[in-house]
């Protein structure tokens, strides 16, 4: 049985004179280690949903991503993280938004998720939830990094001079995700954020919400999205994509195109990575670059970040 497994770290990366050649070297390096942290339970005929949280897992404890440490801050300079994870196989899903303490948030959305009801929790309640789980709390500074401080400063000087909407994609929001497709059939996906820098407190975006930025249902697909949450709340983009194939007879590339075809008219940023129920793997974008990956059926790890993509060894 065909096995499948691609992320993404988010779309809008830095324009490559931002980092250094080491620190590009560094957050490759992660989205490989991602990808085989995914790809190590798929092998071993594990589950879609254990494989996509092992892949987030990764990218939330890397300080290259926006999302767990190394997550936005807000406008009152914390961090508030929003995770969902959904299995297609049962249409399960679970959700936390605004925590501010959970280390991992998408494996406290794994744990929701098993209890079955609520669905989603926020804020305090989720810290709360993810405590008594056993799950690692951390204090709010954990995630900060000076890459955040830095883009923190210079939206609040965009939003004094009336420039917030020149600012590039990497300044202004990010995410990371992973879908799979497991020996059974089955499909997952998995998202987590920090949000967009210099958010409104309390503001929530499409990844905790599911079929907008998270979507998973066998037989047709699995996606993570990321770009400007708002417009994929009000497109529901992974349950479009699952639509527009299940209803419409498209492929996944066609069904994935349209839906950023139709992001991009309103002049956002926007990505994702889905997959398919026979293993086909699309990461469409349409900014500067995206952090993306996957691993193709011989083992090998692809990972890009701009318009090239290398091989990084086998999985």
């Amino acid at each position: 049985m065909t096995i499948a497994l691609a992320i993404h770290g988010g779309c809008g990366t830095l324009p490559k004179a931002e980092m250094t050649d080491a620190e590009w070297a560094e957050a490759k390096a992660d989205l490989a280690k991602s990808l085989r942290a995914g790809w190590r339970i798929l092998a071993k005929g594990g589950s879609a949903v254990d494989a996509v949280e092992a892949a987030v897992l990764v990218m939330e404890d890397s300080i290259h991503f926006n999302a767990g440490r190394g997550a936005a801050f807000n406008a009152d300079g914390e961090h508030e993280l929003d995770a969902s994870i959904m299995d297609g196989s049962t249409l399960a899903a679970g959700a936390v938004c605004a925590a501010k303490r959970i280390r991992n948030p998408v494996s406290a959305a794994k744990a929701l998720m098993h209890h079955g009801d609520p669905l989603l929790l926020t804020g305090p309640a989720a810290d709360a939830f993810a405590q008594t789980e056993g799950l690692d709390i951390v204090e709010n500074g954990y995630f900060s990094t000076e890459r955040r401080r830095k883009n923190l400063a210079s939206m609040k000087i965009r939003e004094l001079v009336g420039t917030t909407d020149e600012a590039s994609e990497a300044e202004k929001h990010g995410t990371v995700g992973a879908v799979a497709l497991d020996s059974h059939g089955h499909l997952a996906a998995a998202t987590s954020t920090g949000g967009y820098t210099n958010k409104p407190p309390g503001r929530v975006g499409d990844s905790p919400i599911i079929g907008a930025g998270t979507y998973a249902r066998d037989g047709r697909c699995a996606v993570s999205g990321t770009g400007k949450g708002e417009f994929f709340i009000r497109y529901c983009v992974g349950h479009e994509i699952a639509s527009l194939i299940g209803y419409a007879g498209l492929s996944l590339k066609e069904a994935s195109d349209r839906a950023i075809a139709e992001l991009t008219a309103h002049r956002i940023g926007a990505g994702l990575v889905a997959v398919g129920a026979d293993g086909t793997i699309v990461a469409p974008y349409n900014s500067e670059g995206m952090y993306r990956g996957w691993v193709t059926p011989d083992g090998l790890v692809h990972v890009g970040t701009h318009a090239e993509v290398e091989v990084m060894g086998q999985a």
